[in-house]
């Protein structure tokens, strides 16, 4: 009987270090959103920078990847971020440099405006007449 009482009062607390334990890692919070200006080119996230389907423009290919199930990215640098925000703003700057204002959580980034990117302003040499 002792035995049994042992078991059980062991077998107790292993299921309740258990379940201390599942809710520790389910409470985890996700980091709140970061206000954020990021530059770079909306794609799609199954491609990346790197489109797949011959003879489409990377336009083109974006768009036909969000039509089967992939979602909006944006490509700023090597790093690609989810894209959510307008579908139709979206997909207007499909395969273009743009940038976008928003919020960043992790690698998603929730765009409140998205416009076309400033070019950068080549500097041209004047010369004077001597």
């Amino acid at each position: 009987m002792n035995v049994t009482k042992h078991f059980l009062i062991a077998a107790l607390l292993l299921a309740g270090t258990i379940a201390f334990a599942q809710a520790k890692s389910d409470s985890k919070v996700a980091p709140a959103p970061k206000p954020a200006t990021l530059t770079g080119v909306v794609t799609d996230s199954m491609c990346g920078a790197s489109h797949m389907m011959p003879g489409k423009s990377a336009a083109e290919c974006t768009r036909e990847c969000v039509k089967g199930g992939s979602d909006y990215a944006l490509l700023v640098g090597k790093k690609l971020y989810t894209l959510k925000g307008n579908p139709a703003d979206l997909d207007k700057y499909a395969g273009e440099r743009v940038t976008v204002k928003g919020s960043v959580s992790g690698s998603t980034v929730n765009a409140e405006s998205v416009n076309p990117a400033a070019t950068a302003k080549t500097k041209t040499k004047t010369h004077k007449k001597s």
